[in-house]
């Protein structure tokens, strides 16, 4: 493969967005690159983030109940999943 792009630190999301938008084809060509050959692999990005996995079994009562109040702010099941469990947390240390 060829030698991987070198990104630089940004000072602000502005210039961040500004370096990605200018460098677009040659993030594209590097992606579609390692996908021929199979360099891409599930979770990576989210492991590079530092984001943990973590399963966590609902009764159906639950699951049905998040599914209905994501549908209704429009999120994602796990998009809300994922804020219900935040804004406990937050309660939860500040208590």
């Amino acid at each position: 493969m060829a030698a991987m792009m070198n990104i630089p630190k940004f000072a602000n999301a502005t210039e961040e967005a500004d370096w990605w938008f200018q460098h677009r084809e040659k993030v594209s060509e590097q992606f579609q690159l390692a996908d021929k050959e199979s360099l891409l692999g599930r979770g990576t990005v989210a492991r590079l983030a530092g984001l943990t996995p973590a399963t966590v079994r609902l009764d159906r009562a639950d699951a049905q109940k998040a599914e209905a109040a994501a549908r209704k702010r429009g999120l994602e099941y796990r998009a809300y999943l994922e804020l219900l469990i935040h804004e406990a947390l937050e309660r939860e240390s500040a208590a």
